[in-house]
């Protein structure tokens, strides 16, 4: 079984069917139902039955899987050779049977027809079910982000419903644009070589993380850490890009999928604690309050949205630099403010966002892993203005200033070492290490 460790439905949904007419239900109530071949009969020994499938079609009729004189069948035994690629081993397994099932329909009876529907039905949602997993290490700000679980009945619904079962297969399997891509170019690769051999498993990483990507509709930026770009995208076409700074290799920005729907202007920035004792506390400690106050840094009661100044000589300082003491600091908006003139925030309990950056000289460095784990933007008003629609205009010069998004645009930050371009599959440097210890 693949490592994905699936259900018991995906595991073994070929089962010992019962090998009835694919009839309603109600038509089988009244006569009994023929009996499929040895032969039929044979091709599904052994296996697990699947229950999700059985009362499916005791209720409905499933998608007509021979109507088009086999094409269906044959994609979908197709789809489940290369299913190793989608993160589903047992998929050549399952298209051996899909194989001769449909073999055996072909010469059979009408029972032996029916059996193998239900059989290539019982596969398909095998197979959806493996690849509407979630992607590992993606934390979802918003649950309607994650992969809809796989179920039976909708699954087979929807198959049946499609104007071409053929291509409503071909896809339901691409996932998405950039997905479909890598996967068929890994595919098309492996066919040259043989065929034969595990999958590298930095395609089988890239390909997880690809898949918590949307379809080719609507908009929505995607932050690549590996490349350290943002990306910008229309209706499954990229209509811009830009540097950006990830975080550090101590400090890895995690990956996440999650919607936008304001940009702050004038935003404070709250200094992460190891930055206070690391940075501001030692400064203090030698240069005085001084420091402070040159930098727009205040410190604060709390971290509630209510919290008040605390006057700085109220501080025990040394405190605060043996970890005694903890403190939240802010620093003011301004020119040396960490944000710079806007941040975009977006749900994932994590407290990464993008953001402004005074410190431009750094976008000119090849490699641009160097942030506490937000991600800074090399042009934060180009991105605004993509994101509002007209020119981001902060409507006042009072800190933290809100403004909405005409829609919520969906953000994906995520890792991808592996993109397919120009007909081959290149590779960028695994900066944090995810590809080889097995994170993804």
């Amino acid at each position: 079984m693949d490592n994905r460790q699936i259900s018991s439905l995906a595991i073994g949904v070929l089962g010992a069917l019962a090998l009835g007419s694919a009839a309603p239900a109600m038509a089988r109530k009244e006569a009994a139902a023929p009996v499929a071949s040895a032969a039929m009969q044979a091709a599904v020994a052994g296996m697990p039955q699947s229950a999700e499938v059985q009362s499916f079609y005791s209720r409905w009729q499933g998608p007509a899987w021979f109507s088009d004189g086999g094409h269906a069948a044959t994609e979908l035994a197709g789809i489940l050779r290369r299913a190793p690629l989608d993160g589903f081993a047992s998929g050549p397994a399952l298209a051996g049977q899909v194989e001769q099932a449909a073999k055996t329909a072909a010469t059979g009876s009408k029972a032996d027809a029916a059996a193998a529907e239900r059989i290539l039905s019982a596969a398909w949602v095998a197979y959806v079910e493996a690849i509407r997993q979630p992607s590992r290490n993606v934390t979802y700000g918003y649950a309607t982000l994650a992969p809809k679980a796989a179920k039976a009945d909708e699954v087979l619904k929807a198959a049946a419903a499609a104007p071409s079962l053929r291509q409503y297969l071909t896809d339901v399997s691409a996932i998405n644009p950039m997905y479909a891509e890598l996967r068929d170019a890994a595919w098309k690769q492996a066919q040259a070589s043989g065929g034969a051999g595990v999958p590298d498993r930095r395609i089988l990483a890239n390909l997880d993380r690809l898949r918590s990507l949307p379809a080719a509709s609507g908009r929505f930026a995607l932050v690549n850490v590996a490349t350290q770009r943002l990306e910008m995208y229309e209706n499954g076409r990229q209509v811009d890009s830009m540097k950006v700074i990830v975080g550090t290799n101590q400090y890895e920005t995690p990956m996440i999928a999650s919607v936008i729907y304001y940009t702050t202007f004038n935003p404070y920035w709250n200094v992460p604690d190891h930055l206070v004792r690391k940075t501001i506390v030692p400064n203090v400690l030698t240069q005085g309050q001084a420091y402070l106050k040159s930098r727009g840094y205040q410190v604060m009661s709390d971290w509630s949205a209510n919290a008040t100044v605390v006057p700085n000589d109220q501080v025990d300082w040394k405190a605060v630099a043996d970890g005694r003491v903890k403190i939240r600091v802010r620093q003011l908006p301004g020119p040396q403010n960490s944000m710079g003139n806007m941040k975009f925030s977006f749900a994932n309990g994590l407290d990464i966002y993008l953001h402004d950056t005074p410190s431009k000289a750094l976008f000119a460095k090849d490699q641009r892993n160097l942030s506490n784990g937000c991600v800074r933007l090399e042009d934060a008003r180009r991105f605004g203005r993509w994101l509002l629609g007209r020119e981001p205009v902060a409507p006042s010069q009072e800190p933290e200033q809100f403004v909405q998004l005409p829609q919520g645009v969906p953000i994906y930050v995520t890792y991808l070492t592996a993109r397919h371009v120009n007909g081959q599959i290149a590779y960028t440097p695994d900066i944090y290490g995810w590809d080889t210890r097995g994170s993804s």
